[in-house]
């Protein structure tokens, strides 16, 4: 979506305001907001979504941000306080060199590190039944590692039943 005021670059602030009821939507890239006065009050400088996905997000180490050797992408040099300050990478081999910060990161923003994604309601029961046993044997692996028998007893009984209900459509 581009700005709908210059109509050039990509809009990024998106607000709605409503006033006495009435609901208006206005998408602006930085430079225009900044020019017309939507910003956040008191910002030294305007607003900037990554500054504040980064403060509330914690992206910085404790103690400042300043760790004795910067984390830094080796193929296009991009280091962490970089990307926690523009919210994006420099290239696709950033996602290695910082996947140690990216898991809690993700933890935080999203609830989990691996995406699942959505299931339809009407048409999914096959898939939420595939995942039920995934979820199931899971489960039964972990009791099994306690020694807790008589409930991995139970578990095995379920995914049976779950397996056996999918054979038969």
């Amino acid at each position: 979506m581009l700005c709908q005021d210059c109509g050039k670059r990509p809009a990024t602030l998106h607000f709605t305001k409503i006033v006495n009821g009435e609901k208006s939507e206005f998408h602006f890239c930085e430079s225009c907001a900044r020019e017309r006065g939507e910003m956040i009050p008191g910002t030294a400088n305007g607003f900037s979504i990554h500054s504040l996905l980064s403060g509330l997000l914690d992206f910085e180490p404790p103690g400042g941000g300043q760790a004795a050797q910067p984390l830094r992408c080796e193929t296009c040099g991009l280091t962490y306080s970089q990307f926690s300050k523009i919210g994006r990478f420099g290239c696709s081999d950033c996602y290695r060199f910082f996947d140690g910060k990216l898991d809690p990161l993700f933890k935080r923003v999203h609830g989990n590190t691996v995406h699942v994604g959505k299931v339809p309601q009407r048409t999914g029961s096959l898939i939420r039944s595939r995942r039920e046993i995934d979820r199931l044997k899971r489960d039964l692996q972990e009791r099994i590692a306690r020694e807790d028998f008589e409930s991995a007893a139970r578990i095995r009984d379920r995914i049976r039943e779950l397996e056996r209900r999918l054979a038969d459509g």
